[in-house]
């Protein structure tokens, strides 16, 4: 046996204070009597209180003051088995790092607004699944599905533009490797966030959206940047820091939405445009939350049973009995 709160057993040292109290009450209570009762009537009276209900009362409080200690440490005995399942959806975040994704029509640039938005959405679906890819001119895994939301926030650190061992950007590539971290079975269960300026050099998004409708994948888009668009500033980009053309123009990066739009609604998705990353992402977690859920996973836990009732029932049963005796008996007790 175990208690819960064992450290309001010090209350059980009430018990013996409480008896001591009852029995000053009893005192004072038949000294009380004594006062209006004539003397010789007295004795007889007081003859008539049998020194056993006086005892039974006192200890009768105690017990109640006992048991209600032993109540408030709730004590414990017996095992419990419970089959806990964590049901949810498995989805992976595509994140594009390319060389566009320095703009900074939006602040302070559209990759940090990015993983700022990720992070968002990872937090709001803590119930689901999470892996990371990241693409640019091809795909790579930066975390597997994980009930970890920690893993994803830890990788998100390491992205920057640029950073692939392969440049450009191609869509298609960063969502075949998502295709791929999800497990056989579930079509009905998962899902693909892409967080992009839509730019996809590579041009054959269709043949992905076909594999996306096969497997049974729901695709939501946020699209990050402004049709204006903005210039690309990196390190080797001249005197200025901006990226330019062989003309010496500056490159302007614009947001390219119909790439983005085409695959989210051909698979049921959401689409959202991110101009800031003030964005609510909440019609993304929303559509991804009436995709339902499996079990993710299933854990077996024991704890003691709760066994408080015992002590609370004696406690106030002991006060009942406590409450019901009299002083005096009855008459037909008395005779």
């Amino acid at each position: 046996m175990s208690f819960a709160a064992p450290a309001l057993l010090a209350l059980a040292l009430a018990a013996p204070l409480a008896a001591a109290l009852a029995a000053w009450v009893w005192h004072r209570r038949l000294s009380a009597d004594s006062e209006w009762a004539a003397r010789g009537l007295w004795g007889r009276l007081a003859r008539a209180v049998p020194g056993r209900r006086i005892v039974f009362s006192v200890a009768a409080l105690a017990l109640a003051v006992l048991g209600a200690a032993l109540a408030l440490a709730r004590p414990r005995w017996g095992i419990a088995t419970q089959e806990v399942e964590r049901k949810g959806v498995d989805v992976v975040f595509v994140l594009d790092s390319s060389l566009s994704m320095s703009a900074f029509d939006v602040d302070p640039s559209r990759l940090e607004a990015a993983k700022t938005l990720l992070r968002r959405l990872a937090a709001a679906m803590p119930e689901n699944r999470l892996g990371l890819v990241q693409t640019e001119g091809e795909g790579l895994a930066l975390s597997p599905l994980t009930l970890d939301a920690a893993a994803i926030d830890l990788m998100l650190d390491t992205v920057e533009p640029g950073s692939l061992p392969t440049p450009g950007t191609e869509l298609s590539t960063g969502l075949e490797r998502a295709l791929a971290l999800f497990p056989e079975g579930g079509e009905r269960h998962r899902a693909i966030v892409l967080l992009s300026d839509g730019e996809d050099h590579r041009g054959d998004l269709d043949r992905e959206l076909a594999k996306l409708r096969e497997a049974g994948t729901v695709l939501c888009a946020i699209g990050i940047g402004t049709p204006q668009g903005g210039p690309l500033r990196l390190p080797e980009g001249g005197p200025d820091g901006f990226k330019r053309d062989r003309d010496g123009q500056v490159v302007i990066s614009q947001l390219h939405e119909e790439n983005l739009e085409k695959l989210a609604r051909a698979t049921g998705g959401v689409y959202l445009r991110a101009t800031s990353a003030a964005l609510d992402p909440d019609p993304i977690v929303r559509q991804i939350r009436r995709l339902g859920g499996r079990t993710l996973a299933s854990d077996r836990i024991e704890t003691r049973q709760e066994r408080f009732q015992w002590p609370l029932a004696f406690a106030a049963l002991a006060l009942l009995c406590h409450l019901a005796v009299r002083p005096f008996p009855r008459a037909r007790e008395a005779a």
